[in-house]
């Protein structure tokens, strides 16, 4: 096995590096944050209309990716599978 040898960044890529690494951790919190808003708001809806929040989590992914068709496909396979092996 071999160690990684140091590598010695000149200034400019030191800059460049801090840079990127306070922006990304400014964003990594942004998105936690409105995660958890997001969250929040999907149970407190689930809950007001007596639906899973794990089915709104679902129709959210969908409609964000747009793959209704791909996830139907899914489904109805899976229905064939269950139908086949009797457990639907």
């Amino acid at each position: 096995m071999t160690t990684a040898q140091p590598i010695n960044f000149n200034p400019d890529q030191r800059a460049k590096l801090i840079n990127v690494i306070s922006e990304g951790c400014q964003v990594t919190d942004e998105i936690e944050s409105l995660r958890g808003g997001l969250s929040d708001t999907v149970k407190a809806v689930a809950e007001e209309m007596d639906i899973p929040a794990s089915v709104l989590k679902k129709a959210i992914s969908v409609a964000h990716k747009s793959n209704f068709g791909d996830v139907e496909a899914d489904h109805q396979l899976l229905e064939t599978i269950l139908t086949t092996v009797g457990r639907k």
